[in-house]
Order: structure tokens, then C-alpha cells, then sequence
């Protein structure tokens, strides 16, 4: 349990003690009220549940108060304001103890420890006995390689192109200039043979 919600405030134990004494209060003023009548006053006016019943209110309600471990608990103005209204039937003991009641709920150190009893927060995480190890910080990655963008069109979507055969190189070459050049050139010339004419004899 949270050691805020052990360490109850003065005017938080206040509140429940008076209002623990004011119903054990209540219960004998309404008992006084039967007997004291010769249960006349019950016949005729039944006034004198009022304080009966109201101090069974309040005791229960002090218990909650002064439960230990504390239980959540919202403060009852109810029973604050009932208690000043049994001034009409002559008590005045209830009366000043709730106008005492209604201004501890007005404190602000009250109203903390009714909020922390409503709205209970885990505590936190012991910290660690051993303090982990410091990551070592990461080596610096090679970037990967990007793929090509992938195609997203099939291939049996796409409209056939025109096959074009590549001419091969020695296709390509002409063989002429070679046949040119060897025609180009001519053989040595024999030197001519000059005949000379026979003369008659």
C-alpha cells in the first residue's frame, strides 16, 4: 500500500472521530427520546428515528474513515448537512459537529487524501540493482545495393515489337575495296618484242 494512503491527515482522523462519536451520540439521544416518553413520542411522532437512524449512518460512515488499510471513501456532506438539520429536534451537540465537518471537507490537504484514497496510483519501479551495460553504438551498415524497379506490366500485355536482326560484323564489312584494290593492280608489262620485217633477199 502506498505510505501516502497510511499517513491520514489530523482533520481527516478529526472528521472520522467526531462523526464516530456523533452516531454512538445519536443512537442514545434516540433511545432517551422512546424511553424517556415511555415510547409515546414513537406512537404519536415518530421523531425520534431520525436520530436512530442517522447514527447508524453515522458509524458506518467512520468506519470507512478510520479503516485500516484505507478503504476509497468520497466525503459525505450528506451526513454533515443531516446532522446540523437535528437541531430541530434539540440536538446541539449534532449540529456543531457538522458545521465542523463541513469545514474540514474544505481543507485542502483533506480534499488531497480524498482524492489520492479515489484515485490510487501504482507506484513506480524500484530501480535496477545492476546497472545494465551501455549498448555499444552500431556500426555503420554498408548501404545495400538497389534492385531495378521491377516491371509492372507483364510481358505477355506488352505489344510485340519488330524483330531486327543485327547485321554481323563481317556481313557488314565490304569485301569490294580488298577486290578493288588487288584489280588496281597491274602486273609488271613484258617488254615488247619489236620484229623486224624479213627483207627479200
Amino acid at each position: 500500500m502506498n505510505t501516502s494512503l497510511q499517513e491520514k491527515p489530523s482533520l481527516f482522523n478529526a472528521i472520522a472521530l467526531m462523526t464516530l462519536v456523533n452516531g454512538i451520540f445519536n443512537l442514545i439521544f434516540g433511545i432517551a427520546l422512546i424511553v424517556g416518553t415511555f415510547g409515546i413520542l414513537l406512537i404519536c411522532f415518530p421523531i425520534a428515528l431520525f436520530p436512530l437512524v442517522l447514527g447508524g449512518f453515522e458509524i458506518a460512515y467512520a468506519m470507512k474513515l478510520l479503516a485500516n488499510p484505507p478503504q476509497p471513501v468520497k466525503p459525505s456532506q450528506a451526513i454533515a448537512i443531516w446532522e446540523i438539520v437535528a437541531l430541530l429536534i434539540g440536538n446541539v451537540f449534532s449540529a456543531v459537529v457538522g458545521i465542523l465537518v463541513l469545514v474540514f471537507y474544505n481543507d485542502q490537504t483533506v480534499k488531497d487524501y480524498f482524492a489520492r484514497l479515489n484515485n490510487p496510483q501504482t507506484p513506480p519501479p524500484p530501480p535496477p540493482t545492476d546497472p545494465e551495460p551501455a549498448a555499444p553504438a552500431p556500426a555503420e551498415s554498408t548501404p545495400q545495393p538497389v534492385a531495378p524497379p521491377v516491371d509492372e506490366v507483364p510481358a505477355w500485355l506488352k505489344p510485340e515489337a519488330p524483330v531486327v536482326e543485327p547485321e554481323s560484323p563481317a556481313e557488314s564489312a565490304e569485301p569490294v575495296e580488298t577486290e578493288a584494290k588487288s584489280a588496281t593492280k597491274k602486273s609488271p608489262a613484258k617488254p615488247k618484242t619489236v620484229r623486224k620485217p624479213a627483207t627479200k633477199k
